[in-house]
C-alpha cells in the first residue's frame, strides 16, 4: 500500500552511516533534513555523500539558522528563582554570570519595551521586562529554572530588526549550491524579502534549489500570502511558532496555512515534536498519534521528525510509526474536488489534473502516469489528494527529488523522450518492470506533445495491454 504523505527525517552528522540512512529510507523516509545550526560544511558533506550512496531518490533539505537570538556562548549557567531580578544585555561576546545574561542581539535594549516578555530555551524560562536603562533590560523571572548557554531567545509580539541571512547562512547556501542540495529551509521567514534574499544568491549561480519558508513567528503568519508568492513550499515550524504566539491559536494557524498551501499548489510540512516521546521511549503517546493523524486529516504534504531521528534512541521505529499512521488515515480519505486553486500558471495543466482525479473516482483506474519537465503537472495532481497513485516520469533528477515533498506522487527519473509515443512506451514499460501496474490494469496518462514549454496537453485512459500493443 503506497504511503501518500511524505516523511522528512532529520539526520545528524554524529549518526549518519550508510546502513542507518538505508534503514530510515526503507522505513518510509522521503526527505533527509540537515540542521546546519549543529554542523559544519565538512561534516555535512560526509552526510550528503552517505545519503547519495543509499539512493538518488532521497531529497536533501538543509536548514539555515536564520535571524535568531541566542544566549551568549560565554560564561556560566545561571539558576533563577521565581521573582529574581535578571539583567539582559545585548553583547554576543559577553560572559553570563551572577544575575546578568548576555544575548547575541546587540540592539535588544532599544527594541524591547517595559512589559514585554522574554522567553529563553523554547519557553523554559520566562522573564518579564520591568525596567530598562542604558543598554540593559531589567527583568523579573516568572518561574524557576536554569538559563543555559547558547539557548534560544524569543520575544513575542516584538519585531526584531535582524538580517535575514547570517554569514554562516550565506556560506551554507553556497555549500548547498556546490553540492546539488534540493531544498533550503529558511528559518524565521518574516516576509517576501527574506525569501528574495536567498533567491538572489541562487539566481546568480543558476541554481535550481527550491526554498521552503519556515513559519516561526507572527510576522510570518501575517505575511503568508506574499511569502507563498515567492517560496516553493512552507514548513509550519511549531516549536518557535508555539512560543511566539498563544499555544491555543496554533492548531487554527496550522489548519489555515495548510489550506492556503494546498490551494496554491505549494508543498507544506508540519514539524516539531510529532513523536517527541520516542526520543527516549519505544512507544509514542496517544496524543502524538492523534497529532500525526490530525496533520494528515488536514491534508498536509509532509510530516517531519527532528530529535527523534537526529539523536533519539528509537529513530527507525519513529519513522515506522509515522508510516503506519499515514497509511491508516489515508485509507479513510477521499479526493477533494472542491478546492479553489490560486496562483495557477497553466490553465490547461490545472484542468487536465482535475479531470484526471475526477475520472479516477468513476473508472477502475489503477494509476496515473505523467511526464513532467518541471514537476508542475505532478504538483497539480497532488493538490486534489486523490487515492490513486501518481507516478511522475521526470527528465531531471532534481525535479524527481523535488516531488519527494508532494503528497501522493512517486517520482521516477528517465532520460528525455522525443515524442508522445516514445514516452508512452517507455513509461509503461518502466512501470511494468517496477511492478507498479499489470497488463490488465486501466491507467490514465497525462503528457505533453507540443514541447516542454507548454506543459501537459493530452490525457488518455486505456488498459496497459492496449498501450503496449501500440508500439
Amino acid at each position: 500500500m503506497l504511503k501518500r504523505t511524505k516523511i522528512v527525517a532529520t539526520i545528524s552528522d554524529k549518526r549518519c552511516d550508510v546502513d542507518f540512512i538505508r534503514s530510515l529510507y526503507q522505513a518510509g523516509m522521503n526527505v533527509a533534513r540537515l540542521n546546519t545550526a549543529h554542523m559544519n560544511p565538512e561534516s555535512a558533506k560526509k552526510l550528503i555523500d552517505n545519503i547519495r550512496k543509499v539512493s538518488d531518490d532521497i531529497a536533501i533539505l538543509v536548514d539555515t539558522k536564520g535571524p535568531e537570538i541566542r544566549t551568549s556562548s560565554n560564561g556560566s549557567e545561571i539558576k533563577v528563582e521565581t521573582g529574581k531580578q535578571i539583567k539582559v544585555i545585548g553583547n554576543p561576546d559577553g560572559a553570563s554570570q551572577g544575575d546578568t545574561i548576555y544575548v547575541s542581539y546587540v540592539n535588544i535594549s532599544s527594541e524591547v519595551s517595559i512589559g514585554n516578555t522574554i522567553l529563553i530555551d523554547d519557553g523554559e524560562i520566562e522573564l518579564k521586562v520591568i525596567d530598562k536603562h542604558d543598554q540593559t533590560l531589567i527583568c523579573k523571572a516568572t518561574n524557576s529554572g536554569t538559563i543555559k548557554l547558547r539557548k534560544s531567545v524569543n520575544i513575542p509580539n516584538v519585531h526584531i530588526n535582524l538580517p535575514s541571512l547570517t554569514e554562516k547562512d550565506k556560506a551554507f547556501v553556497q555549500f548547498a549550491i556546490e553540492n546539488n542540495i534540493d531544498f533550503i529551509a529558511h528559518s524565521f521567514v518574516r516576509n517576501k524579502h527574506d525569501i528574495l534574499e536567498i533567491k538572489e544568491i541562487l539566481n546568480e549561480h543558476n541554481s535550481p534549489i527550491k526554498i521552503i519558508a519556515k513559519i516561526e513567528n507572527q510576522q510570518g503568519v501575517d505575511n503568508i500570502d506574499e511569502i507563498l508568492d515567492h517560496a516553493y513550499g512552507i514548513m509550519v515550524a511549531r516549536g518557535d511558532l508555539g512560543i511566539e504566539i498563544p499555544a491555543e491559536k496554533l492548531p487554527i494557524i496550522q489548519l489555515h496555512i495548510v489550506r492556503k498551501c494546498i490551494e496554491s499548489k505549494k508543498p507544506v510540512i508540519i514539524a516539531t515534536q510529532m513523536l517527541h516521546t520516542m526520543i527516549e521511549h519505544p512507544r509514542p503517546t496517544r496524543a502524538e498519534i492523534s497529532d500525526i493523524a490530525n496533520a494528515i486529516y488536514q491534508r498536509t504534504d509532509a510530516i517531519m521528525l527532528s530529535g527523534e531521528t537526529a539523536y533519539g534512541q528509537y529513530p527507525i521505529e519513529a519513522v515506522e510509526v509515522m508510516t503506519r499512521v499515514a497509511r491508516e488515515v489515508e485509507e479513510t480519505q477521499e479526493s477533494d474536488m472542491t478546492l479553489n486553486l490560486v496562483r495557477i500558471k497553466n490553465e490547461v495543466t490545472a484542468t487536465l489534473a482535475k479531470a484526471a482525479v475526477r475520472a479516477c473516482s468513476s473508472l477502475p483506474i489503477k494509476a496515473i502516469i505523467v511526464d513532467t519537465l518541471t514537476g508542475r503537472t505532478g504538483r497539480y495532481l497532488s493538490v486534489f489528494r486523490g487515492r490513486i497513485p501518481v507516478y511522475a516520469i521526470c527528465y531531471k533528477q532534481h525535479v524527481m527529488r523535488e516531488l519527494a515533498l508532494s503528497y501522493g506522487v512517486e517520482a521516477i527519473y528517465m532520460e528525455p523522450r522525443t515524442s508522445r509515443d516514445h514516452f508512452l512506451t517507455d513509461a509503461i514499460n518502466a512501470m511494468l518492470e517496477r511492478r507498479k501496474i499489470d497488463s490488465e490494469d486501466m491507467v490514465l496518462i497525462i503528457g505533453g506533445s507540443f514541447g516542454p514549454s507548454n506543459g501537459a496537453s493530452f490525457m488518455e485512459i486505456s488498459k496497459v495491454k492496449n498501450l503496449i500493443a501500440k508500439k
